[in-house]
């Protein structure tokens, strides 16, 4: 929503928006790109305000005031995909990276390979950029690049918001179950990428890792366009070999002819495998991977995508956007190989629906296997703390507030440790917290 209101800003629009614990760094940017912002969901700032049009973010409900006096009062209102589709994505040619995970920085990457060759890109990115400082651009190209996302897009339309978009070029990345409060099993969610497939037309794009089931199975229910398969094994037509192994060093095979070396700040097997979904979906639009080394190793990941927050008496904290057991793991392992036998401490906020309520307690403890501690932050209203405990090892524990976690840290790590602080939300501002007491200990 961040970015829909940057977009329609640079539209010529006056923008403001309402929201709830408004947080960095999108807070910063809207307040940057002079976009009003309301805290909280009061209905006198909509009569304050009297606007032309409402756009209503997937997260408000009936019953909630704001929404309940919108409907009343007949007001003009439509989803963030749907405002999308008619006043921004219309003759253009969408580029739209899907999955479970790895959507962002697959996104942003792509963009900057464009970006780097100039092709002159817009793009909607669900994180901020680094080598653009900003999560959404408009511009006179053809080309839109956007992070497509299987989440509803309003309490009045539950389809997926990818649904809208109508891409000429498709990203799958992988595809596992999560979003639990909005999709009872992983078949539901297989159907909207399915409707999503039906949109792509003849003389477009899907790119999708090879011999993975889920993605195979969504496939074989219809497809109408050219698919293309990569995998970090020798077998698909678009492979990588790794050179280092933390994946910051690799080469990119198409058909088993080397097409480039590329050397870069990126960390993990993962990022590997969204770099050749980016290099076979710019190559669709006449860029080569040998033409964008370069852009690569320039390439700057997105704001709390593994991010080093300060590094303070030789002890590093990193801040990193975790909402799955997967990307835990992953991300985990790609710290692992950088880092070596040095100690990782993981610092895991449940801040997702899914992760909350207990779907993924199973998993969870697994995908923490390679941090020497684990530390929980006790969730608020969670259904399934009573249930994790069982699934967790004997190096991690759940503690009940920030406060608590910084203390808890403060007494047990050392030099050239490595603090990986995992959310998907503002976590209480723990990064800054632990930085500031690190310092003063």
């Amino acid at each position: 929503m961040g970015g829909i209101a940057l977009l329609a800003r640079q539209q010529g629009h006056q923008v403001t928006g309402s929201d709830e614990n408004i947080y960095p760094p999108m807070s910063h940017q809207l307040h940057e790109q002079g976009i009003e912002l309301f805290e909280g969901y009061d209905p006198k700032d909509l009569v304050s305000i009297k606007p032309d049009q409402i756009i209503v973010g997937n997260a408000m409900k009936r019953g909630m005031p704001i929404i309940e006096h919108l409907l009343n009062e007949g007001l003009p209102y439509t989803s963030g995909p749907l405002w999308l589709a008619e006043h921004i994505l219309q003759n253009r040619w969408v580029i739209a990276v899907s999955g479970t995970h790895g959507k962002t920085t697959t996104t942003s990457l792509l963009t900057w390979i464009l970006e780097f060759c100039g092709a002159n890109p817009s793009f909607l990115i669900g994180g901020i950029p680094e080598n653009f400082g900003i999560s959404a651009r408009l511009t006179d190209s053809s080309f839109f690049v956007i992070e497509a996302d299987e989440y509803d897009s309003a309490f009045f339309d539950k389809r997926s918001k990818f649904i809208h978009y109508r891409p000429r070029t498709l990203i799958i990345n992988n595809l596992e179950f999560d979003h639990a409060d909005i999709f009872e099993n992983l078949a539901d969610i297989k159907k909207q990428f399915h409707h999503l497939i039906r949109t792509i037309p003849g003389n477009g794009l899907i790119i999708t890792p090879k011999d993975e089931t889920v993605i195979s199975e969504v496939i074989a229910k219809g497809c109408w366009t050219p698919v293309v398969n990569f995998s970090l094994k020798q077998d698909a037509e678009w492979t990588a070999k790794t050179i280092t192994p933390d994946g910051s060093h690799f080469e990119v095979y198409k058909n088993q002819q080397k097409q480039a070396e590329i050397k870069w700040d990126l960390l993990g097997q993962h990022n590997i495998h969204n770099a050749l979904a980016a290099c076979i979906a710019a190559e669709q639009i006449g860029i080569s991977v040998k033409d964008s080394p370069t852009a690569f190793a320039t390439f700057k990941n997105v704001k709390r995508r593994l991010e080093i927050r300060g590094q303070i008496n030789g002890i590093t904290v990193y801040d990193d956007f975790a909402h799955h057991p997967t990307a835990i793991a992953t991300t985990l392992n790609g710290l692992r190989n950088k880092v070596g036998k040095q100690r990782i401490i993981a610092v895991v906020e449940l801040g997702s629906y899914t992760m909350r309520t207990g779907v993924h307690n199973q998993q969870l403890g697994g995908s923490l296997r390679e941090a020497d501690q684990v530390i929980l932050l006790t969730p608020q209203g969670n259904n399934g703390i009573n249930t994790i405990t069982e699934y967790l090892a004997d190096n991690m524990k759940i503690l009940p507030g920030v406060d608590n976690i910084i203390s808890h840290l403060l007494e047990t790590a050392k030099q050239d440790d490595h603090i990986l602080i995992m959310s998907n939300s503002g976590f209480g501002n723990i990064h800054q917290k632990l930085l500031t007491a690190l310092q003063t200990n």
